[in-house]
């Protein structure tokens, strides 16, 4: 057992090296929080790593337009004749003698001098130099250039859409990364209305034990009884289970922190609780906002969809040109075996059947589509500001109502208090008073949590204020 807790100490210990772990001692302030999580967030990393991928997705596009240039290097052996012969020839080494003339002059010439020949005889000789070649070696250098000249405006299109799509991975990653952000700051903020919280619940608390005092006094004077204590003690046992609770939720919320950030953070600069509303019209929201950014990037690509499907109903038009040189040994004689060859190709696809015209109606039906989802986009983010920022203003008021409230509830703790050492309010009418306070202090809280919460919220969907 002991071995196994030294392991884990140990590994604890590796975990939160200095690589992983901020020091105690320094307060991590919000602002390099959010530098922090914008170089450091595993989920931001991935994103950009997605970015990185459709930007070279989209140079791969670009590449298209320049043509390919291959060179192959071949090294062949054969005694086939086919393979022989056609080796010689594309040697340019190729001469009467691989025919078998030297089998048929000497018949011929004797033919032409009035002998006589079997002429069919002569005609059926198997020459061979020709159907039993020696085998021979063969390597073949060639460097090809193949080019596209027109292509409709395919090879454009094509290359816009990946264009296109590498700025909507760009935005993607804005997306996750104001996400992150949005997470950073309400952890920040949960941190400090935690902190205020449990300020709140020990000022309780150490009341609740003047309370105790009091009552044990009165106790021993006579003038209370024990259930009174009780009582107290029952109450001052809820206020620690809450200030445990809420002790537990602040370092979940470090944990979480520590998360966001790739290291382990264990304190915070207090901000106040309270976030400041973003300093931005609801027109500027809507143009910075991502969704709509995508949305409209995701039209412009349907716009060149049609464009590129409309290119199917257009000829294609291609160049190509070959270098090279053969021998019986590599790269031998190369420039007195050298050939070449240049062409140009058209392509004009007639019919398929109306796939391309339909495939040309879709993309327009499509673009149709996007373009109601645009405005959709725009319309539906204009009414989520415009409830955001009403529930705002209705959490505004009721934090202002119950900071009101709290105080009074405070005064009232205190009044009943003083009544209760004069004997003139039992102890369970202060004990309610005293809960009062805390439910108060607990929905003070709550409020502010909500109202940070859709503040960021806002913050968010604006594309974040913190740049």
């Amino acid at each position: 057992m002991k071995r196994l807790l030294k392991s884990l100490f140990f590994l604890a210990t590796f975990a939160f090296s200095n690589e992983n772990f901020i020091d105690a001692k320094t307060k991590l302030s919000l602002k390099e929080a959010i530098e922090m999580v914008k170089s450091q967030n595993l989920e931001v990393e991935i994103a950009k790593k997605d970015s990185q991928i459709k930007e070279f997705e989209s140079k791969i596009a670009s590449g298209n337009n320049w043509g390919k240039i291959d060179l192959s290097l071949t090294g062949l052996r054969s005694n086939d004749p086919g393979n022989v012969f056609g080796f010689k020839l594309q040697s340019k080494e190729a001469t009467f003698d691989d025919f078998g003339f030297d089998e048929f002059l000497v018949p011929l010439g004797a033919m032409m001098a009035g002998q006589q020949v079997d002429q069919q005889a002569l005609l059926d000789i198997k020459p061979k130099n020709l159907n039993e070649p020696e085998a021979r070696d063969h390597y073949a250098t060639k460097i090809s250039y193949q080019v596209p000249l027109y292509t409709g405006g395919m090879l454009t299109q094509y290359e816009r859409i990946t264009k296109a799509l590498h700025d909507m991975s760009m935005l993607e990653k804005e997306q996750v990364q104001n996400e992150k952000i949005y997470q950073t700051k309400k952890s920040f903020y949960d941190i400090s209305l935690l902190e205020s919280y449990i300020e709140n619940l020990e000022k309780i608390n150490s009341n609740i034990e003047k309370l105790e005092n009091i009552v044990k006094t009165m106790i021993e004077e006579g003038y209370a009884k024990k259930v009174d204590l009780l009582e107290v003690q029952a109450k001052k046992a809820s206020v620690e289970r809450m200030l445990n609770q809420a002790k537990f939720n602040k370092d979940l919320a470090y944990q979480f922190l520590s998360f966001l950030l790739n290291k382990e953070v264990k304190d915070t600069e207090k901000l106040y609780d309270i976030a400041p509303m973003p300093q931005i019209s609801e027109e500027e929201m809507l143009e910075r906002n991502i969704n709509i950014q995508k949305a409209t990037t995701g039209y412009q690509i349907t716009d060149m969809a049609i464009k590129l499907e409309k290119a199917s109903f257009l000829p294609t038009v291609g160049a190509f040109a070959e270098y090279g040189s053969a021998d019986d040994t590599p790269l031998g004689e190369f420039s007195d075996h050298a050939a070449y060859t240049i062409g140009v190709q058209a392509k004009w696809n007639l019919f398929n059947g109306a796939i391309d015209k339909n495939k040309y109606e879709k993309a327009i039906v499509e673009n149709l589509k996007v373009k109601a989802q645009v405005e959709l986009a725009k319309k539906g983010t204009a009414l989520e500001i415009a409830k955001i920022k009403t529930e705002i203003k209705s959490l505004d008021y009721e934090i202002n109502s119950l900071n009101k409230e709290l105080e009074f509830a405070k005064e009232v703790y205190e009044n009943y208090l003083g009544r209760y050492s004069e004997k003139l309010v039992s102890i369970n009418d202060v004990i309610i008073k005293q809960s009062m306070q805390i439910e108060h202090t607990l929905m003070l809280q709550e409020a502010k949590n909500k109202r940070n919460a859709k503040v960021f919220n806002l913050e968010k969907i604006s594309n974040g204020v913190e740049k």
